[in-house]
């Protein structure tokens, strides 16, 4: 087989692919439209950095039950009843994150805007569970390249969206909620561009394979993953519902056994994979360093430099990874990395990116450190997503669906509530450290909480009482306070990415260590199904010993 050619599944595959670009564009937009309105939503409602972190969050483990369910049902039921009810769940979202007003009290407001998030996800996800497994299944022989094409439309919508917000937000100060209904126009499009066309079926799926045999290689180590972080969800669940934080955690531990019990019954007790659970523990990280990081950059670099400024940099950073999306397959041909070797660099420069972020002192500086942070994240992802296409066609959409659900449930529970939790220990420390008298005043009732660890962070509700102070009415006390508030944030946002760029220096260890691994066992080969029996074959049509998979 001619890997250089690229084989075609269905006549109409490149407009499948193109209404798959404009769903992913949708979320992408809404995405980066609500990171821009973070500050509209602390100054309107005095949200803390916490209570934040958990909207956006919401805005990424919703995502998992629309892909776990999809990519469980999707080769039974059809990609088209999937993007009927991701089209649904899209026009609902709105409709419930429109509903706060500055007279509602802040618990309404927060739940308002916590689960109209929530459901914006679980369409994002339902969407990614017919994108993702329909474009490997459309273009067999080039998954990388295709992958990596039809996920530039998520740096395309963050693009779009931050480019929207920047021009009505800070240019015309247009209502957030203006703002925040413009993704139902890419929506709307991509309905259109989906309506009435025709599916293939995975390559397993064609085969005859079973619900059972599609999960085997999930198996207990992979279903493992994903209960462990749906544990930790319903533990925030039942935890807003006033359960004390050991009950909830219990309580969330049980669904999450409850579920692995289920993994092992319908897959007959395989223990799965190891090279698919270490895909996934290192998906789980790609999720907490690239969308947690992302959902909070703009706020991050808009507190060290300008808002504007913030806002002109997650521009600058989506356009090279939007751009350099399209540049896959050269890499590959030309340049002659596999998958895994795109990916170790990439981690390489995620993590220099990061740390070279935490010192910018001005724009120009802010351009390199963040350049760098860009290319290093641009192919996690989607190339993620081929390497378990590649290797493990038996799975048809389950293994891919569950390991994106895994990286959105990780970017919300992880990266994006920790980097909320970091920027409020953080500063809290910088503020005690320099001004404790004015700490002390400032002090949050409530501690922030992320996982088993907590802080008392800065009360946003009594920083905005003496930021809506006129400026003509303060005195030199409110001053040096809003002052010192303001440097103890930047001191707490740098030290923020250089705890961040641990992640990506964990994942280069692991990529090295699988780039060894794939060199020690004859190189990166692409696995496909033959024969009645579904046997696992490479490129070159030799059987893949299972220890090898």
């Amino acid at each position: 087989m001619n890997t250089n050619e690229t084989q075609v599944i269905a006549p109409n595959a490149y407009r499948l692919l193109w209404a798959g670009f404009t769903a992913i564009l949708a979320a992408g937009v809404g995405f980066a439209i609500r990171g821009g309105i973070l500050d509209n939503w602390r100054d309107e409602f005095g949200f803390s950095f916490t209570e934040l972190g958990a909207i956006g969050g919401a805005g990424l483990t919703g995502f998992c039950f629309g892909i776990f369910i999809g990519g469980v049902v999707v080769d039974k039921i059809g990609y088209g009843k999937l993007v009927i009810a991701a089209f649904l769940f899209h026009i609902a979202s709105a409709l419930v994150a429109l509903m706060p007003s500055t007279g509602m009290d802040k618990a309404t407001v927060f739940a308002y805007l916590y689960w109209g998030t929530f459901l914006f996800a679980v369409a994002n996800g339902t969407l990614e569970a017919v994108a993702n497994p329909l474009v490997a299944t459309l273009f067999p022989t080039k998954r990388t390249h295709f992958l990596n094409i039809l996920h530039a439309s998520w740096p395309a919508g963050l693009v779009l969206g931050s480019a929207l917000g920047w021009v009505l937000d800070d240019m015309y100060n247009i209502s957030w909620k203006y703002q925040l209904a413009l993704f139902l126009i890419p929506t709307a499009i991509y309905g259109l561009m989906f309506l009435g066309q025709s599916f293939p079926r995975s390559e397993a799926s064609e085969k005859g394979l079973s619900f059972g045999e599609m999960f085997r290689d999930v198996g207990i180590l992979g279903g493992a993953v994903a209960c462990f972080l749906l544990s930790l969800f319903f533990a925030g669940v039942f935890g807003s519902f006033n359960l004390s934080d050991e009950l909830a955690r219990n309580l969330g531990y049980g669904i999450g056994g409850i579920l692995l019990i289920a993994v092992a019954v319908i897959t007959r007790f395989s223990i799965g994979s190891w090279l698919l659970f270490v895909l996934f523990v290192t998906h789980a990280l790609v999720g907490a360093v690239e969308l947690g990081t992302d959902g909070w950059i703009q706020n991050i670099t808009g507190n060290i430099l300008t808002s504007g400024e913030g806002k002109a940099l997650f521009v600058y950073t989506s356009t090279i990874m939007f751009l350099l999306r399209f540049c896959a397959d050269f890499i590959e041909r030309k340049i002659g990395l596999s998958p895994i070797g795109i990916l170790l660099v990439c981690s390489i420069l995620g993590c220099v990116g990061l740390n070279l972020a935490s010192g910018i002192q001005s724009f120009e500086g802010a351009l390199l450190a963040l350049g760098v942070y860009a290319v290093g994240k641009t192919f996690f992802w989607p190339t993620m997503l081929a390497v378990v296409s590649d290797r493990f066609p038996r799975t048809g959409a389950i293994a891919i669906s569950v390991m994106g659900g895994i990286g959105m449930m990780s970017a919300g529970l992880i990266g994006s509530a920790g980097l909320g939790y970091s920027k409020d220990h953080y500063a809290a420390e910088a503020l005690q450290e320099s001004h404790p008298e004015i700490y002390e005043k400032l002090k949050a009732e409530e501690p922030s909480k992320f996982l088993t660890l907590q802080t008392y962070g800065i009360d946003g509700d009594k920083v905005k009482a003496y930021s809506e102070i006129p400026p003509e009415e303060r005195t030199e006390s409110d001053k040096e306070l809003l002052e010192a508030v303001a440097e103890a944030g930047i001191t707490g946002d740098r030290k923020t990415l250089v705890a961040d760029s641990f992640i990506p220096g964990t994942m280069a260890v692991i990529y090295l260590c699988l780039f060894f691994y794939f060199k020690a066992i004859g190189g990166y080969k692409t696995v496909h199904l033959a024969g009645t029996h579904a046997e696992e074959i490479d490129e070159n049509d030799e059987v893949i010993p299972a220890h090898e998979k």
